[in-house]
């Protein structure tokens, strides 16, 4: 595991799309996996510069997102497929065809994980895998569990996730009760990850998923066992880290 610590969330979302530009001019056509939420919105924006100025290009770039709400249309305004396309995707560039989301209007979800792998399987696999992290240490929507749950599934969203999400949505009613995720075989099988994390108030979150056990009670715990896992964060996230 190698830590990269920054002084703010804008170093931090340099820092992580740095790598992720690095990974694209070694290998023009990699596949990337992405994330949503705010974490990542710093990183996107340091992409959309690098492209502006001509340092990479998306035009090979293939993308696999990690999660979308159960129930939401492609063109909700809070729909991950509508959040990539307004904070990355027409901003570099990226082709509609290039891009892949979980679909949250699937009729049959059990047939949209095994679609979703199979996907993700076709295209090789996942070169460089994005990651942030919730409160409770989730990962994608890979929930606290029993057991670390291997591929493509729908999951019911914790208390917590519920309410650090309802922000986005008009009132708490609102926000999807479900999702679907990509699971932790094929995040761990990605090739490289890099997870980003800021504030305070991820802080004791950050210090249970990497100074303390492997466990599926906090997902990004796993993380630790990754062969090319890189941790990059900002003063405050890292304030409790060894």
């Amino acid at each position: 595991m190698r830590i990269i610590r920054t002084e703010n969330y804008e170093q931090m979302g340099r820092q992580a799309a740095n790598l992720i530009a690095a990974q694209i001019t070694l290998k023009p056509d990699s596949v990337l996996g992405l994330a949503t939420g705010s974490s990542p919105l710093s990183t996107y924006r340091h992409l959309i510069e690098l492209v502006r100025q001509g340092d990479i290009s998306f035009d090979r770039v293939r993308t696999v997102n990690l999660d979308e709400y159960v129930g939401l249309p492609a063109g909700h305004d809070q729909s991950y497929a509508y959040f990539m396309r307004t904070n990355l995707f027409d901003s570099v560039g990226l082709d509609a065809s290039r891009t892949n989301i979980p679909n949250g209007l699937a009729q049959d979800g059990d047939a949209e994980c095994r679609r979703y792998d199979e996907l993700i399987a076709s295209l090789g696999g996942i070169d460089l895998q994005l990651l942030g992290i919730g409160l409770n240490g989730h990962i994608g929507f890979n929930e606290p569990d029993d057991v670390f749950v291997q591929g493509t599934h729908k999951v019911k969203l914790t208390d917590s996730t519920i309410q650090a999400n309802k922000r986005f949505f008009e009132k708490e009613e609102d926000v999807p009760r479900y999702a679907y995720t990509m699971g932790i075989r094929d995040i761990m099988q990605a090739r490289r990850v890099v997870l980003i994390a800021s504030g305070k108030g991820k802080a004791e979150t950050i210090a249970r998923a990497f100074a303390g056990p492997v466990t599926p009670r906090v997902p990004a715990s796993i993380l630790q066992l990754h062969k090319d896992f890189t941790l990059v964060v900002d003063a405050d996230a890292a304030s409790l880290l060894p």
